[in-house]
C-alpha cells in the first residue's frame, strides 16, 4: 500500500503551495514534489498594457525583491527602445541592486534561517523564530536588522522609497543620488561591514556541528547557472550566462540571455502552477534520470553564482570565497544546498565592498540619466541577478508599444526541480514508516528555506511557514497529521 505525506499549505509570493512526499509499501520515501497551488497571472494580465508601465507593474510580483523585477523590466524596455543607457544610469542601477541583494539576504539569513542554525533544529518551536533569537542572541539579531536596514537605505536614497520605488524606467533612471544620500550610505558602511564579518565567523564556527545537515540538505550533483562578467568575475546586473557542472567544468559560456530559449526549456507539471525550467541540451530530468550523465536540472542563486564565477572581485569576499570552496569537491563545486546560507553571507560582504568603491565614482553625480527614444524593437529580453537567482523578463509588443506576450522566468521556478530533490533527500533520511517525527516539519521547512524561495520571503515574518502535514493512505484515510 503506497502512502503520501502532504504538507499543506506552504506559501509562495503572497500565495500558497504544498509539498507531497510519496512513500512505497514499506513506508520508505520514493519521491517528493513541490506544488504551487495558486495562480498569480502576471504574464496574462500584463498583455495589452504599454511596456512603459512594466517596471512599476512587475515590481509588485514580490514585496521583498521588487527592485529585481524593476531592473529586469527596465532592461527589457531599454532593448525595446534599442538604446544604450547613460553610464551614470547603469552605475546607479547597479548600486540599487547591490542594496537589494543585501537587504534580501539579510532577511533570509538573520530573520528566517539563523533560528535553526543557532537555536537548534529540534529546539522548542515556540522559541525557534526571530523573537527567540532576539532573546538568545540580541546582538546578532540587532545586527541583522540594521544590516537589512542598510540595504533598504541604499534603495530609498536612490528611488525615494524602500519598497516598490518608481525609479528605473526604459532608457535609464528618474533621478540620481544626492550628496546627502551618498554621505548617509558611506557613514553606515563600517557598521555593516563589522556585522557581516562577525556573522561569517559565527557561521563558520557553527559549521563544525552541522556536518549532517550539510550532507543531507540537497547534496547532489547538478548544473549551476548565472551571470558572469566578461572576464569571469562575479556579476549581478549584466554580463553573459554561464553553465557549470558539479565537477566545476564550464559546459556553456558567453551565452546571450536574449537567446535563453535555445538553452532553457520550461516544463509544466500538471500538479503545480510553478514552471520547471531545465537546461535544454541535457533534457528534462525525467528523460535522463537513468543516465549516468547529469540531467538538465540546474540551480541558480547565491550558491550557483559562487560556483560559476572565476573570482568575486573584492578583497575581503575573495578570501571568504577561497574558504567557501574548501567545502566543495576537488577542483569542483560546492554541491550541498545547505551552503546557500554561507554563499549569502559572502555575497552580502562583496556587495558592501562594491558599494564602498562605487560611492567614490564622480559620475554618480551626473544629471544625464536617461536616453529617450520610441519603439525600435518589438521583442526584447531583460535579465538581471535577483537575490534568489537569475531573473528573465521577455516582452513582445506591437507597433504601438502594447504588450502582446509576456514571459517571466523567476529564480524560484528555476530551483523547483532542485527543491523537489532536496525535500526527498531530507525525507528519506527521517521518514521510515507511517508516523511523522515532529522534527521533520522543521527539517522540511529548513530544506526549502535554504533556497530562500519567494514563498519563504512573503510569509516568514516570524521565522516559520504555516504547515499542515498529513499522512494519507492509498484509500484516502488520514493516518496521522500535525499542524504548525
Amino acid at each position: 500500500m503506497a502512502n503520501r505525506i502532504v504538507i499543506d499549505p506552504v506559501t509562495r509570493i503572497e500565495g500558497h503551495a504544498k509539498i507531497s512526499i510519496y512513500l512505497d509499501d514499506q513506508g520508505e520515501v520514493t519521491d517528493a514534489r513541490f506544488h504551487v497551488t495558486e495562480f498569480r497571472g502576471f504574464e496574462k494580465f500584463c498583455e495589452g498594457r504599454p511596456f512603459w508601465e512594466m517596471p512599476a507593474i512587475t515590481a509588485r510580483v514580490c514585496g521583498i525583491c521588487p527592485v529585481s523585477h524593476l531592473l529586469a523590466s527596465a532592461k527589457a524596455g531599454d532593448r525595446l527602445l534599442a538604446v544604450q543607457i547613460p553610464p551614470a544610469a547603469e552605475k546607479l542601477r547597479r548600486l540599487m541592486n547591490l542594496g537589494q541583494i543585501i537587504q534580501s539576504h539579510a532577511l533570509s539569513f538573520f530573520h528566517l534561517s539563523s533560528p535553526d542554525l543557532l537555536l537548534g533544529w529540534e529546539s522548542d518551536p515556540a522559541q525557534r523564530n526571530l523573537f527567540g533569537l532576539m532573546a538568545a542572541e540580541p546582538d546578532l539579531a540587532r545586527g541583522g536588522i540594521r544590516l537589512r536596514q542598510f540595504g533598504q537605505t541604499v534603495i530609498e536614497h536612490l528611488g525615494g522609497r524602500k519598497i516598490h520605488p518608481s525609479w528605473a524606467v526604459p532608457g535609464g533612471v528618474r533621478s540620481g543620488l544626492s550628496e546627502a544620500g551618498k554621505a548617509d550610505i558611506r557613514d553606515r558602511i563600517p557598521a555593516a561591514k563589522t556585522t557581516i564579518l562577525s556573522a561569517l565567523e559565527r557561521f563558520k564556527q557553527q559549521l563544525e556541528g552541522l556536518g549532517q545537515e550539510a550532507h543531507i540538505f540537497g547534496n547532489f550533483p547538478s548544473l549551476f547557472m548565472g551571470l558572469v562578467a566578461p572576464d569571469g568575475t562575479w556579476e549581478h546586473y549584466d554580463g553573459h550566462l554561464r553553465f557549470v557542472d558539479s565537477g566545476g567544468n564550464i559546459i556553456a559560456d558567453r551565452l546571450d540571455p536574449s537567446d535563453y530559449r535555445e538553452f532553457i526549456g520550461e516544463a509544466v507539471q500538471p500538479d503545480s502552477y510553478l514552471k520547471s525550467p531545465y537546461y535544454r541540451p541535457l533534457g528534462y530530468p525525467d528523460q535522463a534520470e537513468h543516465c549516468r550523465l547529469e540531467s538538465g536540472l540546474y540551480r541558480v542563486g547565491p550558491l550557483a553564482r559562487l560556483n560559476i564565477c572565476d573570482r568575486i572581485g573584492t578583497p575581503l569576499a575573495e578570501q571568504e570565497l577561497h574558504q567557501f570552496r574548501q567545502h566543495g569537491t576537488v577542483n569542483g563545486t560546492v554541491n550541498s544546498s545547505f551552503f546557500y546560507h554561507y554563499a549569502r553571507l559572502i555575497e552580502i560582504l562583496t556587495c558592501i565592498e562594491r558599494i564602498e568603491v562605487a560611492l567614490e565614482d564622480l559620475e554618480l553625480q551626473s544629471d544625464r540619466l536617461r536616453a529617450r527614444a520610441d519603439v525600435n524593437q518589438q521583442e526584447a529580453v531583460g535579465v538581471s541577478e535577483a537575490p534568489r537567482g537569475t531573473l528573465f523578463h521577455h516582452y513582445q509588443i506591437d507597433a504601438n508599444g502594447l504588450l502582446t506576450q509576456v514571459n517571466l522566468i523567476i529564480a524560484t521556478g528555476q530551483n523547483n526541480l532542485a527543491m523537489n530533490r532536496t525535500v526527498a533527500q531530507i525525507a528519506r533520511h527521517y521518514i521510515h514508516g507511517p508516523d511523522i517525527p515532529e522534527p521533520l516539519l522543521n527539517r522540511v521547512e529548513a530544506g526549502i528555506r535554504a533556497f530562500d524561495p519567494c514563498l519563504s520571503c512573503s510569509t516568514h515574518a516570524a521565522g516559520q511557514m504555516p504547515l499542515h502535514l498529513q499522512l494519507i493512505s492509498a484509500e484516502g484515510e488520514v493516518l496521522d497529521q500535525r499542524y504548525r
